[in-house]
């Protein structure tokens, strides 16, 4: 199965967030970087880059797009793949919150004995998950997106849109 490669819009600080990732995620590395000249938004970095299986790329483009939390990134720690996945929790968190902004504060939850969900210092929204090995198996890192304002209630539609688009696609866990 292809997948998609999510694509960060920074106003200026491309290289530096993708360094940044990679030096607070497992298995993680800056996979190239050039620079685009004379785009509207002038030369823009371009950066490519590797969190722990998932491929991203960066760019720096000016500030015509922002980042919000409308897509996050659901980071599964699972006890049965990594070894004291407390302790990862406590890192990426540490890490990620580190002069970013806290939404849901680490803690325990119904649906996870250690969660939280944090928007980083760059602004990009990661919801921090300690797995439960008997569940469902995931991925380490996961896009999720949220569906608000006029677009909230559509979720199910949209995610039948995208794998019409996508073929070999299938649905994902839908949380109301």
């Amino acid at each position: 199965m292809s997948t998609i490669t999510p694509h960060l819009w920074f106003d200026t600080q491309a290289a530096e967030a993708a360094a940044f990732y990679a030096s607070v995620f497992p298995e993680a590395q800056v996979t190239s970087s050039a620079t685009l000249h004379d785009t509207p938004s002038g030369d823009s970095d371009v950066v490519a880059f590797t969190l722990w299986g998932q491929d991203f790329m960066a760019i720096s483009a000016g500030p015509v797009f922002s980042i919000n939390p409308s897509i996050s990134f659901t980071v599964n720690v699972d006890p049965s793949r990594v070894e004291d996945a407390p302790a990862l929790v406590d890192r990426l968190w540490g890490a990620l919150s580190e002069g970013g902004s806290e939404r849901m504060p680490l803690g325990e939850y119904p649906f996870s004995k250690r969660y939280g969900w944090v928007d980083d210092p760059f602004g990009v929204s990661w919801q921090i998950m300690l797995t439960d090995p008997a569940g469902e198996p995931r991925p380490p890192i996961l896009t999720s997106l949220l569906f608000v304002g006029n677009a909230a209630g559509r979720a199910e539609e949209a995610g039948a849109t995208y794998r019409d688009l996508f073929p070999d696609s299938r649905p994902g866990r839908l949380v109301r």
